[in-house]
């Protein structure tokens, strides 16, 4: 995902230069597509702010239905400002969600009291021994 979200800032960042209408049409679909991906990880990872971004990057670069600007004076700092924003979603670590997988039995609790993972408040202690049938 990394190297095709630096393809799309490239594209953004060379979009700046006056070139032929098809590298144009050719951008839209590159970074409609990358908007797309950001899109839906962001969704998933419930990062709601970058999905509200990525959205208008998608309305307003989508091949589709072509949001037509018509001054290259406008076109520029939205290229520059997408270019960032794909280099800042490719570049920025993310906070990996770590799970513990607790797999201890009530005996191995009561004998490690010194290696609890729990607060004494979390854990209900009962002060009567089970029986074992």
């Amino acid at each position: 995902m990394k190297p095709f979200l630096t393809l799309c800032a490239i594209c953004c960042f060379v979009a700046v230069f006056r070139l032929p209408i098809e590298y144009y049409t050719i951008l839209r679909i590159l970074i409609s597509m990358g908007a797309l991906l950001v899109l839906y990880n962001a969704v998933r990872f419930k990062q709601y702010y970058f999905s509200l971004i990525f959205l208008f990057i998608l309305i307003l670069f989508n091949p589709v239905f072509p949001i037509y600007l018509y001054r290259k004076s406008i076109w520029i700092p939205m290229d520059i400002i997408t270019g960032i924003l794909f280099l800042l979603i490719a570049f920025v670590e993310k906070p990996e969600e770590k799970k513990e997988e607790i797999t201890e039995t009530p005996e191995e609790t009561i004998a490690h009291r010194t290696h609890q993972r729990f607060h004494s408040r979390d854990v209900i202690i009962n002060p009567k021994n089970p029986r074992e049938n």
